[in-house]
């Protein structure tokens, strides 16, 4: 970090949290993978920064910025959390534009002084230096999906190009995405039921796109369309994504995420399932 680095590092001695980034993509982009809400909730640790994003009660969206993606990572107590507009932060992150240029490269330095300070944001770029503030809040409750590996009844892990085109080519019409997840054929189904009529898109455990496939027992469940849209922003950006469901069949779309710097992080989204359900109906669909 060229203009950055020699801020004296007396003045980060006032701070909880210092953290710094040669390249600031590396942190905008898992923030845009979980950019469908105005704000989000940071958890602050010595892991790293964990960044969630809620709708409706039924979804859940977490971003895990790990410390060791930071080429420099300071946090001084056990924990932190607290609340930050999202599209204010991304903008500050983006001040220098949106340039694709693997030459050109956003310094970040970022600092965060404890419970009702704002969030200091310093960046670079060619020399020019910039600093923001970003007022933080207090955080809202987050859910407890209670989502456990222990629980886990089905799990395929597939690369992310396969699940782009099925999703591109899902009914939208559809109020529903529905998955079935089967130790038979079609192992792994997703169905969708709009204006034109049902629609399916099977998914073969053989398939050169399928790197692991671990199914307990026969599950089908339905989620509103409108919830797991914003997910396809993760998917864009991954690489590989694993699909879970537990025994009450909540939803997790893990996915991994592979930065310029070749790192691998993790973007998670739990879904509760749509309980306005006919089972009946599911059967006659299958």
């Amino acid at each position: 970090m060229s203009r950055l680095t020699p801020q004296s590092n007396e003045d980060d001695s006032e701070y909880i949290l210092v953290a710094k980034l040669d390249n600031a993509r590396n942190m905008t982009t898992l923030l845009k993978a979980v950019h469908f809400k105005e704000s989000a909730t940071c958890f602050v640790s010595s892991n790293g920064i964990k960044v969630t994003v809620e709708d409706a009660k039924c979804l859940q969206a977490n971003a895990f910025i790990q410390s060791d993606i930071f080429q420099e990572y300071i946090f001084k107590e056990e924990s932190a959390t607290f609340r930050v507009n999202l599209n204010v932060l991304l903008e500050c992150l983006n001040i220098f534009g949106l340039s694709k240029d693997s030459s050109s490269t956003t310094a970040l330095k970022m600092c965060y002084k404890g419970y009702g300070n704002p969030l200091i944001l310093m960046l670079e770029e060619g020399g020019v230096l910039t600093d923001c503030s970003i007022q933080t809040q207090e955080p809202d409750e987050t859910l407890d999906f209670d989502f456990s590996s222990s629980n886990v009844l089905n799990k395929i892990i597939m690369k992310s190009e396969c699940l782009r085109e099925a999703f591109n080519e899902l009914d939208m019409t559809s109020e529903v995405l529905q998955i079935l997840m089967s130790p038979d054929s079609p192992y792994f189904r997703l169905s969708t039921f709009g204006h034109a009529g049902s629609t399916h898109s099977d998914f073969p455990k053989e398939s050169d796109m399928v790197e692991s496939f671990e199914c307990e027992q026969t599950q089908t469940n339905r989620y509103k369309i409108n919830l797991l849209k914003p997910s396809t922003k993760a998917l864009q950006l991954s690489a590989k994504i694993s699909i879970r469901m537990d025994e009450r069949g909540f939803l997790s779309l893990q996915y991994m995420i592979i930065n310029e710097e070749a790192q691998i992080c993790f973007v998670e989204y739990l879904c509760a399932p749509d309980e306005e359900v006919d089972e009946e109906e599911m059967d006659d669909d299958r």
